[in-house]
């Protein structure tokens, strides 16, 4: 594979990074064989592997860990998260000092590194001000015990806020987004792609496949996989949802689009995130070799006008068909007391 450059780091990563989350209890429960598609992973070219503390609660990390244990660590940009619970306890999740200081040390027990490349934020936290943060993940830049410091599915507002933050309070910028971005989910296209690029941001879209519904295995007439995720998260994958419903009507056209063009529905799904001009690697996320196989092909492809002229008839530009797939709801829309005078 080409190597693309991470943002402004000078970093260069597989224009693909292989995404860990079904490693472990959530997805392949299998060690060794969770191990056998990252070493095909690697052999396949991409040097990007993305991970977060919270997947499987630890066990996605340590799996990535055992992986990279026979002398790959080296070669490989590895990227972790944290912000998610891992406790009852309330300290033991969010994105103060406290906690992340406490958490990168967890993350790299667990990942069996004396440093990890890319440390992410992977929510925005309305409780903590943006400069505890900044301050910590600089402090732990200058320790080395992280490389680059970035964020995952912040909206546009919060990103220029750490941005100006960062350069009154002389701390170290994110340097990365990770944000949700499919074929059915485009609302990234309106803020956060333009303000990745203003900043000079490396941007890594996650679930580009949009959950599984861009793999085909979501169609009219075939019964709803049982997964982990559509167990835990209905709204976004229960089909007889509205919102889900219009998603299978977009699927149904693209998968008619997709063999019109001699391609599949992954590839047209993967290559069309990858045609943004502000995207530097979608993140993949195999539960099996299978699985894999059928996106390692997708970094060659490159859509013509015509085809994406006609996802943007499908899908249009800006627009996510279920607003539960954004990943993020901000509080104002959750907490009644934000939104009422009192």
């Amino acid at each position: 594979m080409d190597h693309v450059s991470l943002g402004r780091t000078g970093v260069k990563v597989s224009p693909l990074c292989l995404g860990a989350m079904n490693f472990g209890a959530w997805g392949n429960p299998d060690h060794d064989d969770s191990i056998r598609i990252i070493h095909r992973a690697l052999d396949a070219g991409i040097n990007f592997i993305d991970t977060a503390d919270v997947y499987s609660h630890g066990e996605s990390e340590e799996i990535v860990g055992k992986a990279l244990a026979d002398g790959r660590r080296d070669d490989v940009v590895l990227a972790t998260k944290a912000h998610a619970p891992m406790g009852e306890d309330p300290n033991r999740r969010g994105n103060s000092r406290r906690w992340i200081v406490r958490e990168v040390e967890n993350s790299l027990r667990r990942l069996d590194t004396d440093h990890i490349d890319l440390y992410q934020i992977h929510r925005p936290d309305p409780d903590t001000h943006i400069d505890e943060t900044l301050g910590a993940l600089t402090d732990l830049i200058r320790d080395g015990k992280i490389r680059y410091a970035g964020c995952s599915t912040f909206p546009a507002h919060r990103i220029v806020e750490s941005h100006w933050v960062a350069e009154q309070r002389v701390r170290e910028r994110f340097v990365t987004e990770q944000p949700p971005y499919s074929i059915l989910t485009r609302g990234i296209e309106a803020d956060v792609l333009p303000v990745a690029r203003e900043y000079g941001m490396g941007v890594l879209p996650w679930s580009p496949l949009s959950g599984g519904w861009l793999s085909g295995k979501y169609r009219r007439g075939q019964d709803a996989p049982n997964t982990h995720r559509a167990n835990f998260m209905p709204d976004r994958f229960d089909p007889s949802k509205p919102d889900n419903v219009r998603k299978l009507d977009a699927v149904e056209e693209l998968a008619r689009l997709a063999a019109d063009s001699g391609i599949t529905l992954v590839d047209l799904a993967l290559a069309f995130v990858l045609s943004h001009p502000a995207v530097t690697a979608p993140i993949i996320g195999p539960r099996t070799m299978e699985q894999l196989e059928s996106q390692l092909g997708a970094a060659d492809i490159r859509l013509d006008a015509a085809t994406l002229d006609r996802i943007d008839e499908i899908v249009p530009p800006g627009t996510t068909l279920n607003p539960a797939d954004v990943g993020w709801t901000p509080p104002d829309l959750e907490r009644k007391e934000l939104r009422r005078r009192r």
